[in-house]
Order: C-alpha cells, then structure tokens, then sequence
C-alpha cells in the first residue's frame, strides 16, 4: 500500500498529480489520453476522470481505490486515443475489478490518514480545501439549509460582513414570519422610531436605543449579552402572552420591586412575589409558570428554571447541565437590578419581529449569522 500512501501525499487532494517517470514506463511527450467513466462494482460506485498528457498522469475520483487502479491502467491506453480506462477486453476489466475489489476492501483508516496526509500540503488556507477535507474524512454533514449554515459558514469561520447584515434588516421574515426590522427601527428619533432605535446603518446598531433608558443593544464579541439576539430569540413568558399585553402590570411591578430591593428571601418575596409565579393569570396567561419551571430537569422544566422557591430562582437556569461542566447555573435574578435581570427580561419584553408564533426556533439560521457577525466584533467595514 506504499504506492498508495505515496499517491496521496504527492496529490493535491480530490484532484491528483502521479509523475509519469516513477508510475507509466510510456514516452511522456507522444501520450495524450481521456477519459470520464462511471462505473458499479457490487454496491460500489465511482466516478474517474482520467487523462495523461506530456507532463504525467492526471485524475479525478471519489474513490481512492479507484485513483490507485488508474496508475496501473497508464500502462495498457494507448497513445492519442481517447477511449473508456475500462475498455472493452475481458481481461481487462477483469483485473480492474480485481485489483479494486483488493483495494475498496483495506482499512478504511488508511484512506484517511493518506488523505490527511495529502491536505496537510495541498493549501491549508483554502475554505473550500477545508471542507471538501471535512466531507471526505465525515467531519462534515449536511442534511438541510440549517446545517448548511452551520457546517459551511459557522463551522468554517466565515467572516461575515455588515453588508450582509444591513440586507437582513431591509428583509421581511429574515428571522420569522414579520415585517422587516427597519419598518420600526429605522431612526435615532424616539418620534419616529420605536425606541429611537436606527437598525438601518452600522452606526445606528452600535448606537442602540436613545429613547430613555438609553441603552446598547449590541455587546461587540458577546453575542449571548447582546439585547438584540435576547428580542430575535427568547419568546415573552408566559409563553403565549399577548404582545399587546401591559409590562407594568401590578404582579410585574411586585416582581421588579422584589430584584430592585436587593431579591432578598425576605416575607415580601414569601407573600407576595413567590405565589405569583403559582397563579394562573398573575402575567397575562392561563398558565402559571410553575407549569413549566417547577424543577432542575428538562424536559419537563424548561431551560431548567425552577420558580418553586427562593433558593431554586437564585440558581438560575441550566444549573443541572452546568455542574456537570463543573460551572453554576447562568443567574436569571440580579439583586438591585431587575432591568439586567432575566426574569424581569422574559416577563416584559417581546420576541421581535411582533407576532412571530413563539413556537419558532430560536436558532434561526439568520440569527446565527447575525451572532457570528457579533463575535467577530460586529465591524461595520
């Protein structure tokens, strides 16, 4: 298998190179030969592509065997013909099938450290080596346009630019069923734009909100602190609440006055903040949130948020998965600011764009793009 190994290595990955001195005893300036043949082994099926010309042996196939078996054919095609590598001899054939067969049936570990062997010299740098690379070694599958996102964009780090950015903000349903974001958003003036928010331009996003309380809606580099992925992804709870619902309601004010005053298991929380999360109708719903936050396990708890007592909301969501990580959960109360509170956060504000059914997936591949683009530094250039 040495010839093998050291095919891979000289080539340039799926396309190779085989020096027609050390492989075809042929006169390498008289032989011009081509030739595209699909062909079934059994089960097995491969493509090639083979040619040779003054300067050696050249190759296509997605199948390694199959680039091994074209090295012995360069002895039997004949000078300036241009005919079927299989050919039409029983004998032939008869060996090609051999030989493969031999071939297909070795380690298929093999295969992949001489083709890693090959990557390792065949431009590195490039995306596209990278995830044919990926593919041909099943680092890489793709089964639909979400993973396609993912495999190609998020997992090659491609850059992505405002440009694309700025085209997300003009579109309709860019990130669920909705009007465009700069319908809204299109402003610094509170007089003419939701919240005196310019989604419009680069500087408009770093800018933020300037309607009071004036605040950033991007942390360049932390897209998981960034107010707009919260609005793109996280649904207002209880889950199904009216958009049009009031976020000053008297339960929502006990709430806030609860964080504001330091969270504290005090016997305000006790009687009047801790039943809300039992009750119904206290947030705008028919369901109470202990419905669905009751425990540290999900499903059925979910996000693992447990809103039964004082010491299971300090916890914070996630903490089951968490400590396993050796990490404490991620906190959904921070004492004297109920503002920067997640709790506070799920029960005031709504998922973007308005209307969108809250059963959409939070992880639009749109929204995605819009957090690498925030990891990278959200540059406007």
């Amino acid at each position: 298998m040495a010839g093998l190994y050291h095919c891979a290595k000289e080539a340039g990955g799926s396309c190779r190179y085989i020096s027609l001195s050390s492989l075809a005893q042929v006169d390498e300036n008289d032989i011009s030969v081509a030739s595209t043949t699909k062909k079934s082994l059994g089960k097995i099926n491969y493509l090639l592509r083979f040619y040779v010309d003054g300067q050696g042996i050249r190759f296509q196939s997605y199948c390694p065997a199959v680039t091994f078996v074209a090295i012995g054919l360069a002895r039997v095609v004949e000078p300036n013909q241009e005919k079927d590598v299989f050919g039409d001899s029983k004998k032939h054939r008869g060996t090609l099938y051999f030989i493969t067969a031999l071939i297909v049936g070795c380690s298929s570990s093999f295969f992949s450290v001489a083709l890693s062997a090959a990557d390792d010299v065949a431009n590195p740098a490039s995306v596209t080596h990278q995830m044919w690379r990926k593919i041909r070694l099943g680092e890489l599958k793709i089964e639909g346009d979400h993973d396609a996102v993912k495999a190609l964009v998020l997992q090659g780090n491609i850059p992505i630019t405002y440009d694309y950015i700025a085209t997300l903000m003009r579109t309709p349903n860019a990130f669920g069923n909705g009007p465009a974001c700069i319908v809204c958003h299109s402003s610094n003036d509170p007089s003419r734009s939701y919240r005196g928010l310019d989604l419009s331009s680069c500087e408009g996003i770093l800018r933020g909100s300037t309607e009071a309380p004036a605040r950033p809606v991007i942390s360049p580099g932390k897209p998981m602190d960034s107010r707009l992925v919260h609005k793109l992804r996280n649904n207002r709870m209880p889950l199904g609440v009216s958009f049009l619902h009031p976020t000053d309601t008297e339960s929502i004010q006990k709430v806030k006055k609860w964080i504001d005053s330091g969270a504290a298991d005090d016997e305000f929380f006790k009687t009047s903040v801790l039943p809300l999360f039992a009750e119904p109708t206290a947030f705008g719903s028919d369901i109470a949130c202990i419905s669905c936050h009751a425990g540290f396990r999900d499903p059925p708890n979910f996000n693992e948020v447990n809103l039964s007592s004082h010491e299971a909301i300090m916890t914070g969501a996630f903490s089951r998965t968490n400590k396993k990580q050796g990490r404490p959960g991620i906190p959904i109360v921070i004492p004297h600011e109920a503002e920067k509170s997640r709790l506070y956060q799920r029960l005031t504000e709504n998922r973007m764009p308005p209307g969108i059914n809250p059963g959409e997936e939070s992880d639009h591949p749109n929204t995605s793009l819009l957090m690498r683009w925030i990891e990278q530094g959200a540059w406007c250039k």
